[in-house]
């Protein structure tokens, strides 16, 4: 979340220059915790709240589509949801028995703690974990940037920060768009969330009144993700 709360957080700041915002990642664990130890007044989740968590305050700001990327000179287009399982738990090896070169799969994962990488392994990983050879990155853009120079890779990155250097593999035929999550066709999505102990007042109120006002939510639909509902 954090590329898109630190647009958030310019805007806002140009709106109304007596705030100052600090945002810092770290994934959704430490997100969550910083909420509740209050080292933060805001924690961001990109992952659905855990029992033990359901106490907190929390709002969805946006929903965010999951994207399985691979290399653009990649000659696969699509797999389902039993292949990617099966690619990421090692069982299959090469994309040969993808209908690919027989060159060897090259898997890139999020690191333990990701909000991303949790809702993979909720979505996609209903049967296996995670291999432990696969290559880890402590980012989206990171994972991005090495499937963008590897043409044997296979990663997964938020369906926003897809752009030209990689190519989104369909999943069961259907396209990885906003129209398809909003229908419900593509089923890779997770919810984006802020979190508190207890509902915001004041100064932090205010920003995320800003969020869901028009402005901050074209801000959102306009960086990539999925906007379309509102506010109770």
């Amino acid at each position: 979340m954090q590329p898109y709360a630190e647009v958030l957080a310019e805007e806002y700041a140009i709106l109304h220059p007596e705030y100052e915002i600090d945002i810092q990642g770290g994934g959704s664990s430490a997100g969550i915790m910083a909420a509740q130890t209050h080292t933060a007044h805001i924690g961001m989740s990109s992952r659905s709240l855990t029992e033990k968590e359901q106490s907190m305050w929390n709002c969805e700001i946006a929903k965010d589509g999951l994207a399985v990327i691979v290399h653009p000179a990649n000659p696969l287009g699509n797999l389902t949801l039993a292949q990617i399982n099966d690619v990421y738990a090692a069982k299959i090896i090469t994309w040969r028995e993808l209908g690919g070169t027989g060159s060897r799969i090259h898997i890139i994962a999020r690191e333990e703690g990701s909000g991303t990488r949790s809702a993979f392994e909720s979505l996609v990983m209903t049967k296996d974990d995670i291999t432990p050879r696969a290559i880890i990155q402590d980012s989206n853009g990171a994972v991005r940037q090495l499937v963008s120079g590897d043409i044997n890779s296979i990663g997964f990155i938020s369906l926003g920060l897809v752009d030209e250097t990689v190519k989104a593999l369909n999943l069961n035929g259907i396209a990885p768009t906003r129209e398809n999550v909003l229908n419900g066709s593509y089923s890779l999505y997770r919810p984006f969330l802020f979190v508190a102990e207890s509902e915001p007042e004041g100064s932090v109120k205010k920003f995320i009144d800003f969020i869901f006002s028009k402005e901050g939510q074209e801000l959102l639909t306009h960086e990539g993700l999925i906007t379309e509902f509102n506010r109770d």
